[in-house]
């Protein structure tokens, strides 16, 4: 079976992974080595890849996860396609993609996915000349990123922060299983990038219902200890 059966090279999947480390918010990045005429050139660029020839986009998306960290349970959503002709004009990344799928390369369209990640999750990805790393949202304007993928992770932070002001449940797939209203005041201003008074939070986050004080305090931590809560998905009546 040749690989002209097996891929089709014009649709690619591509999937902003975002992740919270307690103050910050991170997203996931594949280290990509280049050998131009014997000289290593290095960038980054988001997961990726192209689409099987009989693969719904969802099920490419997901795969591209499930290589990456291993986990299935991720939340996952479709947000926008990105078909520029330009995207493609670095010779770079064309070489870059015909000598990693053995394909000959044009135009191709990418489908782009936000996905939220507790970021304690170990990544799995595993590669010879590449690796998967967290990095800073804010450092994402100064990297060499591949294609188009600086502006594929700008609008993939603009549909999340979009959905978070409809569906806030949201924000826990980012957080750890227990956390103190302390992180999730962080994450909330970083995703909307506002600076909550504390008090007032504090009152926002007792009319939600879905948030849970726990009977359990921080342990091990060099400041007073703070209380624990969770997210119940079903909040009782």
């Amino acid at each position: 079976m040749t690989n002209e059966m097996i891929y089709n090279p014009h649709v690619s999947v591509d999937c902003v992974v975002f992740g919270f480390d307690g103050s910050k918010l991170k997203v996931l990045l594949i280290e990509r080595t280049i050998n131009e005429q014997n000289e290593l050139y290095n960038d980054k660029k988001l997961p990726g890849s192209i689409i099987l020839t009989d693969e719904d986009l969802d099920d490419a998306a997901s795969r591209v996860l499930t290589e990456l960290t291993g986990l299935k349970n991720i939340y996952l959503s479709q947000f926008r396609s990105f078909g520029n002709p330009k995207r493609t004009d670095n010779p770079r990344d064309i070489l870059w993609l015909e000598n990693t799928t053995q394909l000959k390369i044009g135009r191709i369209v990418t489908v782009a996915y936000v996905a939220l990640i507790k970021i304690d999750r170990k990544i799995q990805f595993k590669s010879e000349i590449s690796q998967a790393n967290w990095y800073d949202l804010n450092e994402v304007a100064t990297m060499n990123l591949a294609f188009d993928h600086a502006e594929i992770i700008k609008k993939g932070l603009e549909y999340i922060r979009h959905s978070l002001d409809i569906e806030p449940y949201l924000l826990f797939e980012l957080l750890p299983r227990k956390f103190t209203l302390s992180q999730l005041r962080s994450l909330y201003d970083t995703v909307h990038q506002t600076n909550s008074d504390v008090r007032n939070f504090q009152k926002k986050v007792a009319l939600w219902a879905y948030v849970v004080a726990l009977d359990e305090m921080e342990e091990g931590v060099p400041h007073r200890a703070a209380r624990l809560y969770k997210f119940k998905r079903t909040p009782n009546p």
